[in-house]
C-alpha cells in the first residue's frame, strides 16, 4: 500500500510517498500554503492523485513529550484530513525530524532559499521512512 507523509507547517507543509511495497520513501515536495482549508484540499488531492492507502501526520511533542501548540494543531489536521479522504491517519512521533533534516542538508551542501524549500519535504521523508521502518521491525 502506498503511505503518504504529511510534515504540517503553519506556512509551509512537505510530502513525501512510498512504494506500494512499503520499502522506499521518496519526496513528493513541499506545499507552500497558510490557509488550512485549503491546505487540506491539496493534500486530499495529492492523496488521490498519487493513490494513497494511508495518511502518517508527523506529530512535533515536545522533547519532553508533552504536547504544545505546534502539536494540538497537527492533531487537528490529522483528524479534519481523516474525516475527508476516509482513509486511517496515523501520527507519529517527528521529534529531531527537522534537525534530522538540516544534517542531511548540510551534508550535501543545500543552502540558501533553496534550503527552505526543501527542508519540509526531507522531514516528511525522514518520518515516513521512520514509520515504514518501524512497521517492518514489528513484523520481524
Amino acid at each position: 500500500m502506498r503511505i503518504l507523509s504529511v510534515d504540517f507547517g503553519v506556512a509551509r507543509t512537505g510530502l513525501a510517498i512510498c512504494d506500494s511495497s512499503e520499502r522506499l520513501a521518496s519526496p513528493v515536495g513541499t506545499l507552500f500554503q497558510k490557509d488550512r482549508e485549503r491546505l487540506l484540499e491539496q493534500v486530499t488531492e495529492k492523496v488521490e492523485e498519487l493513490g494513497a492507502g494511508a495518511i502518517v501526520v508527523g506529530h512535533p511533542r515536545n522533547m519532553d513529550g508533552t504536547r504544545g501548540e505546534s502539536a494540538r494543531l497537527a492533531e487537528d489536521f490529522a483528524q479534519r484530513l481523516q474525516t475527508r479522504t476516509g482513509l486511517s491517519v496515523t501520527l507519529w512521533d517527528e521529534r529531531l525530524t527537522t534537525v534530522s533534516a538540516i544534517g542531511f542538508l548540510n551534508q550535501t551542501d543545500t543552502r540558501g532559499k533553496k534550503r527552505k524549500q526543501v527542508v519540509d519535504t526531507v522531514s516528511a521523508v525522514i518520518i515516513l521512512q521512520d514509520y515504514l521502518d518501524s512497521r517492518k521491525n514489528r513484523e520481524n
